[in-house]
């Protein structure tokens, strides 16, 4: 993991992309076990902040936090994958503050997009419409639930949240993350395994770690199901870009600030959680022309998870009973948690978008 972190950030160093640091978690999401973490690129960079370990630092998520929003509005019942939503100009007129009027990261508005796509191609407007549905509440309730623990209980959050707008560490998201995994149970991180003397004598060990259903299993599925979804993303990342590992099914999401400060991909198979994170400590911005979401933190990603995989068989989760398959937008099949999906058990037609102007804040 070290030299995959050295080797990719020495790539970003020669393209000029101003990216000094970057960090690498491994877990098991079934049983919590840190596996392997790279805090930096190396601890003796003193230009860097080399010897900060940004594994457990607060940094913005980016679009990374999104499946928490949706995992939240999925388990309401009333909202589901196929749900349309509408990737439309907004402006949010905000009492004593700034109007707040997001922008995909694209710069374009696609019109009519199912949940499904929204996520999978991590278009913002969807997701903040979204979370203006549930309520901010309803997301910092069950972020906390999935495991982050950075969020504060009285702090003052809005509909940026759902972008990335508030502070987590890495070990918060591979909590959320590793909670997807595991079929929506959440498992406690655990950096030690066994404590041995210097005669190789056991003198402690960890215990099967306890689990708490943060999510409904069957949420849980559908949102992987989605992260694993090539084909709904590629119209954001293309079909061979480096979220795919071949004859590998994987579930992977990427996260960049608005400021371009920090670049994350996150992705993970039932065995193994691989968060991957670069920027720099002392929080200049990075460049624009390669800090997408896919040319950042994702080689990292990339490199660490087809490494760790390449001799395991394909593992995809199994169909939780409590989900159903039904026809639905563009020629394919969609999911549902049973007793949400569409009358008649076919997806209605997706509407056509009818032009209007562009709301000024």
């Amino acid at each position: 993991a070290e030299d995959i972190v050295r080797t990719e950030l020495e790539k970003l160093a020669s393209a000029s992309a101003n990216v000094g640091n970057g960090a690498v978690l491994v877990t098991d999401p079934h049983r919590g076990e840190i596996l392997a973490m790279v805090g930096s690129r190396n601890y003796w960079d003193l230009k860097n902040q080399g010897n900060v370990n940004t594994a457990t630092t607060l940094q913005q998520p980016g679009s990374t936090i999104k499946v928490v929003n949706y995992a939240a509005a999925l388990e309401r019942g009333d909202f589901t994958a196929a749900t349309v939503t509408n990737d439309t100009p907004v402006v949010y007129n905000i009492p004593g503050s700034q109007a707040y009027a997001p922008r995909n990261y694209d710069g374009i508005f696609h019109g009519f997009v199912p949940i499904r796509y929204a996520l999978a191609n991590s278009y913002n407007i969807p997701a903040v419409r979204t979370l203006e549905a549930i309520g901010i509440p309803t997301m910092l309730r069950k972020g906390r639930q999935m495991g982050i623990e950075s969020w504060q209980e009285n702090g003052q959050y809005g509909l940026s949240l759902t972008l990335g707008g508030a502070d987590v560490t890495m070990l918060d998201m591979a909590r959320v993350y590793g909670t997807l995994a595991n079929n929506g149970r959440r498992v406690e991180l655990n950096p030690i395994l066994e404590v041995t003397d210097y005669r190789g004598r056991t003198l402690d060990k960890a215990s099967a770690p306890s689990a708490v259903q943060a999510v409904n299993e069957e949420v849980a599925w559908i949102v992987s199901d989605i992260l694993r979804d090539n084909k709904a993303r590629e119209q954001a990342f293309g079909s061979r870009s480096l979220l795919t590992i071949p004859h590998k099914s994987v579930a992977v999401k990427t996260g960049t600030t608005n400021d371009k400060r920090d670049n994350w991909t996150i992705g993970f198979t039932p065995s193994y959680l691989v968060a991957a994170w670069v920027g720099n400590n002392d929080n200049t911005p990075m460049r624009d022309s390669v800090t997408s979401g896919i040319t950042g933190a994702t080689p990292i990603w990339n490199s660490t998870m087809a490494y760790l995989i390449k001799d395991k068989k394909d593992e995809v989760p199994p169909k939780p009973a409590g989900v159903t398959q039904i026809p639905c937008h563009f020629g394919r099949s969609e999911y549902f948690v049973k007793g949400t999906e569409p009358a008649g058990g076919r997806c209605a037609p997706i509407p056509t978008p009818t032009p209007t102007p562009t709301p000024t804040p």
